[in-house]
């Protein structure tokens, strides 16, 4: 889609894990998007099934493999499926202590959302204990609220925080980024929700880009912990940029709900009268989607676990998450 600027998506929704990190090359730099990778530790009652142990130890690897080459890595908020913690956790991030996180951030110059301003407390500890552990080992930490990085011909533009969903969501701000070189601009928005806010919507739509990747809707949590009008207001900013950008990889949230398509049915009639093409991660890399935690409880009735899952299954939370799950990775 893009001839000066090369997008990889590495992990997400539609390839099975909560995630949006993506790798961007130019001829001036390499960028390893949100290098973070989780799975929900319960939904309908269930730990990941696992498809979902298999589905992260893959883009994990994938994530390590653009590491060893990224020059540069961002943090846009401090969600672990947007950054890497550094303690052992086998069931939400697969993650052995500090080893998986300084592979990814050893020797990198890391542009990170402010860890002090604009952060809710959750994310400020977050961001406190990156610091102190795997942020010893970055070559350079760069706080980049509101800044634009030079790479030759690269302009690595990194906007003020917008919120993380809702106008005073509890859950914080996120940074936006807009990668341009030469006439090509790619604008990386997670965590937008939609967009839900017009700060937002009015960010992406000035950069003018020929490629967004941008976080959906909670389709999944309307009505209990997200507001029916938020939603649909979220929709509708979605379908005011749409219009505008020629090519939308549309990822996250809105693919933990099983019948997002049809909950989003104005989007698609969207980009069909404008000619314009959305896609998921995995289309843009011509797979097919693969949502398995919306499916995790189809997943468990199909493709009941072996037995020694499902003694794993009986461990606590803490266990889990100290115990590496008996799977097979094909």
């Amino acid at each position: 889609m893009l001839k000066h600027i090369q997008v990889t998506p590495l992990a997400a929704e539609s390839l099975g894990v909560r995630s949006m990190c993506t790798y961007v090359k130019t001829r001036d730099v390499t960028i390893l998007f949100d290098a973070g990778v989780s799975l929900c530790p319960k939904r309908f009652g269930l730990p990941p099934h696992p498809f979902e142990f298999q589905a992260i130890t893959r883009t994990r690897a994938r994530i390590a493999e653009a590491a060893a080459k990224a020059e540069i890595v961002t943090i846009s908020h401090y969600h672990h499926d947007h950054h890497t913690p550094s303690f052992e956790d086998w069931l939400c991030n697969w993650t052995s202590h500090d080893t998986t996180a300084r592979q990814i951030y050893e020797h990198k110059t890391v542009l990170m959302k402010n860890p002090r301003e604009q952060i809710n407390y959750s994310q400020r500890e977050r961001a406190w204990m990156f610091q102190k552990t795997t942020g010893k080992y970055v070559k350079k930490s760069e706080v980049a609220d509101g800044r634009t990085f030079e790479f030759g011909s690269t302009l690595v533009r990194c906007h003020q925080p917008v919120f993380h969903g809702p106008e005073n969501s509890e859950l914080g701000w996120v940074l936006v980024t807009s990668v341009t070189c030469k006439d090509e601009t790619l604008v990386f928005a997670p965590d937008v929700q939609g967009p839900m806010t017009v700060t937002a919507l009015k960010m992406i739509i000035e950069e003018d880009p020929q490629l967004l990747i941008i976080g959906g809707p909670p389709l999944y949590l309307e009505g209990t912990k997200v507001g029916t009008n938020e939603v649909f207001r979220a929709l509708e900013n979605l379908c005011k940029i749409i219009e505008k950008v020629p090519h939308t990889i549309l990822e996250h949230h809105i693919l933990r709900d099983k019948n997002w398509q049809e909950k989003s049915t104005k989007v698609f009639s969207t980009a069909y009268e404008t000619g314009h093409t959305v896609q998921t991660a995995a289309e843009y890399l011509g797979e097919k989607n693969n949502l398995l935690e919306a499916d995790r409880k189809g997943l468990y009735a199909v493709h009941p676990p072996p037995k020694d899952f499902q003694a794993w299954m009986r461990l606590g939370e803490d266990g889990k998450r100290m115990t590496q799950p008996p799977i097979r990775v094909p």
